[in-house]
């Protein structure tokens, strides 16, 4: 299982790439940096919170985990 603070470095780091094509699509459509930028920071408020509870609520599934094995048998 991922610890609270590896969900959240992923859902940065992915959050920060994801910010940037979101805002160079914007300004590439509508050729406006401020609109571009605000859109951005929307996009990733958002996205980063729903990003960060699926995270979370799939570590709770165990659908596609191996079983932990013991490190040795007695």
């Amino acid at each position: 299982m991922e610890s609270t603070k590896r969900s959240i470095a992923k859902a940065v780091s992915w959050r920060i790439l994801a910010t940037i094509i979101t805002a160079v699509i914007v300004y590439l459509l509508t050729g406006k940096m401020d609109f571009a930028a605000k859109v951005g920071l929307a996009d990733t408020t958002l996205k980063f919170l729903v990003y960060f509870g699926h995270e979370r609520m799939w570590n709770r599934i165990p659908y596609g985990r191996d079983e932990k094995q013991p490190e040795y048998f007695i």
